[in-house]
């Protein structure tokens, strides 16, 4: 049975565009129909656009001419609630009022540049720290794949958003995990880039230093490199951008390290087997593949990793008392904690970051990916924070999420990619990282995997939306 176009993915939307056979606007209707159809059951989205279907009508009319800006041009996207999009409201997901953007943040731009539509904006927690997807303004975001389980987050109101079909690419932001997590929860692909090469510049100020990475959450791995080559390339503000990152692979056969666990961290048991069943299709792929511990020591960053929000939350409420002012009471809280902390304890967070960035490159100069499983925990009752346990050992709010931040630290690139999922139906993700730069080798290893074992084709069942 031919799939309806809302599940699609990009580049087969994109195809059909070329061909004739569907155009932009069908595709932005059928997109809005299924949107309609889940948002009472999972509440993904903030606000629509109301330029949609303007913009579908002008790249409607590209096509026709046979002058498309791109090759995703007319293709449907959601963006994060705090990723700056002229002519829609932005902020940080506060009770308080936010205001309309006058202009589009760097990727942002190019993607719009590029021609393709925006859908919507989708939910996230309050200033983007949580992993989940809750706030007191836009209410709480559901799982495709169970809607009383969490999607998680921060890029949750995405992922569930392009899990449940409302359109193939969910624009979002990852500062510890907050892509990666949420594909491997809703079964999707996450990439998080190399620091700097896709360029972020006009954006709100993010608290988690410069460790926040905007990409995109796909359905498959061929959708995630065709919208990172929109995003992607240097721009003169921003001085990361301007490395070149690495073409050329290995000749010789490609090594990884798969690390079960971080620590004595738990690591919920179903997790544990998925991912390990999957490093048969990565040796299938040409892999080497050998076990062992993470080869870089990040005990300190993980002690410091609430800290670093704390910090950065104080500082932005200090540079904005009315951002302050408006935030929820715990984010207020957090905010006062670090305001309290010594400016010494911002200058050893930077000193353990900059030996995790040095220690980070000397790692892969050995091995070509280390590969851990995304997540730790399976989803958890969508209104909490975080699951109070793992295969029955408690955990603090960071315990579901060890395995992803210290890759943003280390300016890394990282990707979920979806493997079996949980005997309940539960999505899972593997975890591949490579070294600094080398993002086109872990797109290839990815999609190699993918060719194995396709998921794009295994969509849930929404309640209410899905006979």
């Amino acid at each position: 049975m031919t799939p309806p176009l809302w599940a699609l993915s990009a580049t087969e939307l994109a195809a059909r565009f070329a061909a004739g056979r569907t155009s932009p606007v069908e595709a932005l209707e059928a997109c809005l129909a299924r949107a309609r159809a889940c948002e009472p059951v999972l509440n993904a989205l903030t606000r629509l656009n109301p330029g949609a279907r303007a913009e579908a009508e002008a790249s409607a009319a590209r096509w026709r001419a046979g002058q498309p800006l791109s090759p995703l041009d007319g293709v449907p996207m959601t963006i994060k609630e705090f990723l700056v999009a002229k002519g829609l409201p932005v902020g940080f997901a506060t009770p308080g009022p936010d205001r309309v953007a006058d202009h589009d943040e760097v990727p942002v731009a190019r993607l719009r540049a590029a021609g393709l539509v925006t859908l919507a904006k989708t939910n996230m927690p309050e200033f983007a720290v949580q992993g989940y997807t809750a706030n007191a303004r836009f209410g709480v975001t559901g799982n495709p794949w169970n809607p009383a389980l969490t999607p998680g987050g921060s890029t949750g109101g995405g992922a569930a958003a392009t899990a449940a079909g409302y359109a193939p690419v969910g624009v979002g932001t990852d500062g510890g995990g907050s892509l990666r997590r949420p594909a491997a929860h809703s079964g999707l692909v996450g990439l998080k880039s190399s620091l700097g090469l896709v360029p972020r510049s006009g954006g709100l100020p993010s608290p988690l230093l410069d460790f926040e990475i905007a990409g995109a959450l796909t359905r498959t791995v061929a959708d995630s490199r065709a919208v990172l080559a929109l995003m992607a390339g240097a721009d003169p503000r921003v001085l990361w951008s301007g490395f070149h990152p690495v073409a050329e692979r290995p000749a010789r056969r490609l090594r990884a390290r798969y690390v079960e666990r971080i620590g004595d961290a738990p690591l919920d048991p179903a997790i544990a087997a998925s991912c390990r069943a999957a490093l048969d299709d990565l040796r299938a792929c040409g892999v080497a593949v050998e076990e062992g511990a993470l080869p870089v020591d990040i005990a300190e960053l993980n002690d410091l990793w609430p800290e670093i929000g704390r910090i950065g939350l104080a500082g932005l409420f200090a540079a904005d008392p009315a951002l302050g002012a408006q935030a929820s009471e715990p984010y207020r809280a957090m905010a006062q904690e670090g305001a309290r902390a010594p400016v010494t304890r911002l200058c050893r967070i930077l000193d353990v970051v900059r030996t995790l960035r040095d220690a980070a490159s000397a790692a892969f100069v050995e091995l070509d990916l280390v590969v851990t499983p995304a997540i730790a925990a399976l989803s958890w009752p969508a209104g909490e924070v975080y699951p109070p346990e793992i295969d029955g050992r408690p955990v603090g709010p960071r315990g579901h999420a060890v395995y992803s931040g210290w890759v943003n630290a280390a300016a890394l690139p990282g990707l979920s990619l979806p493997v079996a999922p949980s005997p309940d139906g539960l999505p899972v993700g593997l975890h591949l990282v490579a070294g600094f730069g080398h993002d086109g080798l872990l797109l290839d290893v990815a999609e190699a995997m993918e060719r194995r074992r396709p998921w794009a084709d295994r969509r849930p069942r929404i309640p209410g939306a899905d006979a």
